[in-house]
C-alpha cells in the first residue's frame, strides 16, 4: 500500500494546486466583472460636499457598484503629498492595522491596533461572499491585534523612538478616553475602564466593565468610538448598524445606528441621538461645546448617493436612518416604512461627499500649524468601495466660524491611491498632539503620519 500512496501525493498536490489556480481565476473574474457593474456618478464630488449637497434620485442596480482600491501598502521612502505651507513625515511605522488615535496630557500617542471581531453572520450567502472579498482585497480583513499601543517621542524630533503595549487582550478596541485617572476603552462589545497615572507605559489591571454594548454574531459595524463630557461625568459612546438599510430586520438594530449615553459613575445608559447609520468620529466643538459627529451612510442607490456627513449631535434627535437620508429624503427600499420617525427626521449639518468613507473628525485647538487653521475640523476619509469613480482616500480639512462649517473644504493630505489604481494607504483617526502637529492612522500603510508646517519659521 505505501507505494500506492507515495504514488498519489504528486496528484494530490496537483490537485490542490489547479483548485488553487481556479479559485484565484473564479476570484479574479468575478472582481472584474463587478467592477464593470453598477453605475458612474453623474454630478462631482464636490456636489455631495457643503451644507445643502446636490441629492439627485435614488439609482440602484441589480449589481453593486463596486470599484476597489487594492492595498499595496507604501513603497520604500513614500508618503502621502501635504497641502501646500505643510509637510508630512512617518511618526511611527511598522505597526499593525492602526485604526484610531488618542493623545495623552503627557503627550505620549496611544494607536488602537484593532480590526473586525469574528461576524460569522454578518452578510451571509452570496452577497456575504463577494463583500469578503471585496473587503480582503481592500485589505479589511487582517486578524485583529486587540491591542493599544503606546509611542513617545521624547526628544522631540516628530519621531516616536519608544513604542511599548500598553494595553493587550482588548477585544477590538477602538475609541479611548481619559478621565482623572481612569482611562476608558471601547472595545467592539463593552466599555472598559483601567487604572491610569501620568506616565505609565503599561497597564496591566484586567479592568472593570462599565456597561456592555450591541455587538452579537452579526456585528455589521464594529467600530466603536467615545468621548467624555466637558465635566467628565458622562460618556458618549457610538454604535453602528447591524445592516445596510435594516435587511437583517429591525430587531437586531437595538441601540444601534446611533450614540449612547453613559452616566460614568452608574454605567446607566440612555439613547442620546438615533438614526445615525455608521458614526465615528466625536469631538466637541470648541466655540459652542457642541458634541459633533462625522457619520457614514447607506450604499447601493447610486454613485451619487448618500452623502457621508458631519453633524452637531442634538440630544434626542432622529436623523432618518434607515427610513430617510438628508432628512425626509424617503428609501424606498425599506419596509415597512415609517412616516411618523420620517416626519421627524433631522437634516445634517455638513455632507462630507457620496461613499467618502469618513472616519475621523478633530477639531483644532492647537497653534502650530497655520492660523487659518484654528477651530476647523480635520477628516479622516477612509476611501469608497460603492462608487465610480472614487471617493476619499485622503485627509480633508473643513473651516468653522462661529461654530459651524463654512466654505468648501480643503485636502490636507492625499496621494493615498496610485497611478494605478492602488491603495498605498487608508487613512482612519485623527488627532492633534502635544506640540499642536496633525497625527493621521493609516491601517493599509501601517503608519501614523504626522503633518506640520512646512517651514516652522513662518
Amino acid at each position: 500500500m505505501l507505494p500506492i500512496a507515495t504514488s498519489l501525493v504528486p496528484r494530490m498536490q496537483q490537485f490542490v494546486m489547479l483548485k488553487t489556480i481556479f479559485g484565484h481565476l473564479v476570484t479574479g473574474f468575478l472582481l472584474l466583472s463587478l467592477a464593470g457593474c453598477g453605475d458612474l456618478a453623474t454630478l462631482p464630488e464636490s456636489a455631495g460636499f457643503g451644507p445643502e449637497p446636490v441629492l439627485p434620485p435614488p439609482h440602484p442596480t441589480l449589481i453593486p457598484t463596486v470599484k476597489i482600491a487594492p492595498a499595496v501598502g507604501w513603497p520604500s521612502g513614500t508618503t502621502p503629498a501635504a497641502a501646500a505651507g505643510l509637510a508630512v513625515n512617518a511618526y511611527a511605522a511598522g505597526l499593525d492595522h492602526p485604526r484610531w488615535l488618542y493623545v495623552l496630557p503627557n503627550g505620549d500617542v496611544l494607536v488602537a491596533e484593532s480590526n473586525g471581531p469574528p461576524r460569522p453572520d454578518d452578510a451571509k450567502g452570496l452577497k456575504g461572499w463577494v463583500a469578503n472579498l471585496v473587503m480582503k482585497r481592500a485589505g479589511a480583513t487582517v486578524p485583529s491585534a486587540n491591542r493599544i499601543t503606546l509611542l513617545r517621542d521624547s526628544n522631540g524630533d516628530g519621531i516616536a523612538e519608544t513604542r511599548t503595549a500598553f494595553l493587550t487582550g482588548l477585544n477590538s478596541p477602538f475609541g479611548m478616553a481619559l478621565v482623572g485617572n481612569e482611562f476608558y476603552v471601547a472595545n467592539t462589545d463593552s466599555v472598559m475602564r483601567f487604572p491610569y497615572k501620568t506616565g505609565d507605559m503599561q497597564i496591566t489591571s484586567p479592568g472593570q466593565k462599565v456597561v456592555e454594548l450591541p455587538a452579537g454574531t452579526i456585528n455589521h459595524h464594529w467600530t466603536r468610538n467615545i468621548i467624555a463630557s466637558q465635566d467628565g461625568s458622562r460618556l458618549y459612546v457610538t454604535v453602528g448598524s447591524n445592516s445596510n438599510v435594516g435587511e437583517n430586520g429591525m430587531e437586531h438594530e437595538v441601540d444601534r445606528a446611533a450614540i449612547l449615553e453613559v452616566d460614568r459613575a452608574t454605567g446607566h445608559t440612555r439613547l442620546f441621538a438615533s438614526g445615525l447609520r455608521n458614526p465615528n468620529g466625536l469631538d466637541w466643538e470648541p466655540q459652542t461645546g457642541a458634541l459633533w459627529t462625522a457619520v457614514n451612510e447607506r450604499d447601493e442607490i447610486g454613485s451619487d448617493l448618500v452623502p457621508d456627513f458631519m453633524t452637531a449631535v442634538q440630544d434626542g434627535a432622529f436623523y432618518g436612518w434607515p427610513y430617510s437620508y438628508y432628512g425626509q429624503h424617503v428609501d424606498a427600499r425599506v419596509q415597512p416604512q415609517r412616516p411618523d420617525l420620517v416626519a421627524r427626521a433631522v437634516a445634517p449639518d455638513y455632507a462630507l461627499g457620496a461613499h467618502t468613507a469618513s472616519l475621523g473628525l478633530v477639531f483644532y485647538r492647537g497653534e502650530l500649524l497655520p492660523k487659518r487653521y484654528a477651530g476647523g475640523a480635520f477628516i479622516g476619509q477612509h476611501g469608497s468601495w460603492n462608487r465610480q469613480p472614487r471617493s476619499g482616500y485622503k485627509v480633508i480639512f473643513v473651516p468653522f466660524s462661529d461654530g459651524h462649517p463654512v466654505g468648501d473644504p480643503e485636502d490636507v493630505l492625499t496621494g493615498f491611491v496610485d497611478a494605478q489604481g492602488n491603495a498605498q494607504g487608508r487613512p482612519v483617526g485623527v488627532a492633534v498632539d502635544g506640540t499642536g502637529a496633525l497625527l493621521v492612522a493609516d491601517d493599509v500603510g501601517n503608519v501614523i503620519w504626522r503633518v506640520t508646517p512646512a517651514n516652522p519659521l513662518q
